[in-house]
């Protein structure tokens, strides 16, 4: 397998496709999964030219599980390290969800000086918790309980996960049995207490001043009906503090959008990528 090592001793577990001297695109994925969420991601853009990079978060996946330092201070400087190792520039950075997230912190702590252009993907910044000066978060009721489903049988709440991520519940919706089991798969490939830890890093992290420093352009792309981050208080309320964002909104658009939305979701970034 292909890793780094952190500063701290912690194997990242990385995948790297495409021409080699192609403009890096580096993914960071969501919560519980693992790289290969971008799998088709990376082919599409490795197949124009690009040199695709995704890794897996600490004590998700294939890299080492981790007792201490799951949170998001950490993740950004792990995807530093990684940008660092493989001594890449120019870069454009992509996340979804909590990745979205670790992306955004990375810029706050170390800056946009490898990073040409940004991309976040129903994303958790600026806050998703609800705070009196976040009114429109979500309680930590809702946080409790994805901590309970976790911890009381991780399998079977991930594949209940399922169900809202895709946007499974809704009328009309087409069923990817295979996907769902896939999801299940990347999750159980995680340790637990990673897992616990970083429910508390992408629901309570304060990306408000991290978004500040964004000097960069920056596409931010959510679905309206995303089940897992609403739009309100992620999007929506990340182009008003990011200078140079950009919003696309997929109206009708689950949280997974990067599966269930494929074709245009790829299109969309290389559009993006390519303006």
């Amino acid at each position: 397998m292909t890793t780094i090592t952190t500063s701290d001793g912690t194997r990242i577990f990385y995948k790297d496709w495409g021409p080699k001297d192609g403009q890096p695109i580096v993914f960071s994925h969501g919560w519980p999964l693992t790289a290969d969420a971008w799998d088709a991601q990376m082919v599409f853009f490795a197949n124009k030219g690009f040199r695709t990079i995704a890794h897996d978060r600490r004590s998700h996946g294939r890299s080492d599980q981790v007792w201490e330092n799951n949170n998001m201070d950490q993740y950004a400087d792990d995807l530093g390290e990684l940008i660092e190792q493989l001594d890449l520039t120019n870069v454009i950075l992509v996340g979804h969800s909590t990745g979205g997230g670790e992306v955004t912190r990375y810029i706050g702590r170390h800056g946009t000086s490898r990073v040409a252009k940004v991309a976040l993907i129903g994303a958790v910044p600026p806050l998703m918790l609800k705070t009196e000066a976040n009114p429109i978060g979500l309680p930590i009721d809702v946080f409790d309980g994805i901590r309970k489903g976790t911890f009381d049988n991780r399998a079977q709440f991930f594949k209940d996960l399922t169900i809202p991520f895709y946007g499974y519940n809704r009328d009309g919706a087409v069923i990817s049995e295979a996907l769902r089991d896939d999801f299940v798969r990347q999750g159980m490939m995680g340790g637990l207490k990673g897992e616990l830890d970083s429910i508390r890093a992408f629901s309570e992290s304060d990306f408000n001043e991290d978004l500040k420093k964004f000097d960069v352009p920056t596409l931010v792309l959510h679905g309206d009906d995303d089940q897992i981050v609403p739009v309100d208080a992620s999007a929506r309320s990340t182009v008003k503090i990011v200078k140079q964002a950009v919003l696309k909104i997929y109206e009708g658009a689950d949280h997974g959008l990067t599966a269930t939305h494929q074709d245009r979701f790829n299109s969309d970034l290389l559009d993006f990528i390519d303006s």
